[in-house]
């Protein structure tokens, strides 16, 4: 598995607006400037997010993009997944998979499907809603004074 900037991008947009979940819609040029990115480069991600049912947009001078649903349920595997394409690092890791004569006695397809499955239990086994408490932890710690 291999993260782009596209699907770094793609994150990072979606962690923003769960951070902003409950205040609704953010434009496009507020999540540039938290996470930092592009503008021009963000749009491009938003509306693929858009086309994969992650996010709304709302058009007009109160307009901007919004989560499609609930941060706890988005995993970041779906994301992944559907930004970058599948997880496995080979492809005779995929279900129903047949092109290879070796498959049967492949000593690496099993090492291969290990790391597959390692990965998907930690990417899908994480809501965007568990990454907001992570933030919301953080702050509280940065907030205590003396």
């Amino acid at each position: 598995m291999r993260i782009t900037y596209k699907g770094d991008y793609a994150l990072k947009a979606l962690l923003d607006l769960a951070l902003h979940y409950e205040s609704g819609v953010s434009t496009i040029n507020e999540v540039a400037r938290r996470i930092d990115a592009p503008v021009k480069f963000l749009e491009q991600v938003l509306l693929e997010l858009k086309k994969g049912g992650f996010v709304e947009s709302r058009r007009g001078n109160t307009g901007g993009y919004y989560l499609a649903k609930d941060p706890s349920d988005i995993t970041l595997g779906q994301v992944v997944r559907f930004i970058e394409g599948p997880i496995e690092p080979i492809s005779c890791v995929e279900k129903n998979y047949s092109k290879c004569s070796d498959l049967k006695c492949c000593l690496f397809r099993g090492i291969w499907k290990k790391v597959s499955d390692s990965a998907s239990g930690i990417i899908d086994n994480i809501t965007f809603g568990d990454l907001v408490e992570k933030v919301n932890a953080k702050q509280e710690i940065f907030a205590y004074s003396i």
